[in-house]
């Protein structure tokens, strides 16, 4: 039911979450060689170095199907309610993650690579105002219980 607000909320979370999935995290430039982070992996100009990030890849792709999901529950508004907490802790552990394997990245070519030398890409701010979405879409979800549960008790 995407004529509600929360749903129109949720499907921003979506198209937010699948662009922080396809698109690369961070670039290093190391001693004239690119290293590209992205969800499931960590890439040269050659090929494939490692496959290291692989859970940070299934926690964004789950953080990006949950809320596409939810959307479709709209006539359990309390089970929505739920799952947009659990939305919420997927989001901080794609966060945490991303700034672990970033860190990680950056401590393994520690002599190799200045901070200046290191683009982080706009994929890590994503979390952070889907973040902001889902406790604006769970806002919503509650005045709408709040409301129909007013309505049942006049009846």
């Amino acid at each position: 039911m995407i004529q509600r607000i929360q749903s129109l909320y949720l499907l921003i979370i979506t198209a937010l979450m699948a662009v922080t999935l396809f698109c690369p995290i961070a670039k290093f430039n190391i001693e004239g060689e690119e290293v590209i982070l992205s969800a499931f992996g960590v890439s040269d100009t050659v090929g494939t170095l490692s496959s290291m990030p692989v859970w940070m890849g299934i926690l964004l792709a789950g953080s990006t199907l949950l809320p596409f999901v939810t959307i479709f529950l709209f006539k359990r508004r309390m089970l929505q309610i739920r799952l947009c907490g659990v939305e919420i802790a997927l989001l901080v552990g794609d966060l945490a993650l991303m700034a672990f394997y970033i860190y990680q990245l950056y401590a393994n070519f520690l002599g190799k690579v200045e901070w200046g030398d290191m683009i982080i890409g706009l994929p890590v701010i994503m979390p952070i105002v889907s973040v902001v979405l889902v406790v604006l879409a769970m806002r919503a979800t509650l005045r709408d219980e709040l409301l129909v549960r007013s309505l049942d008790r006049i009846r």
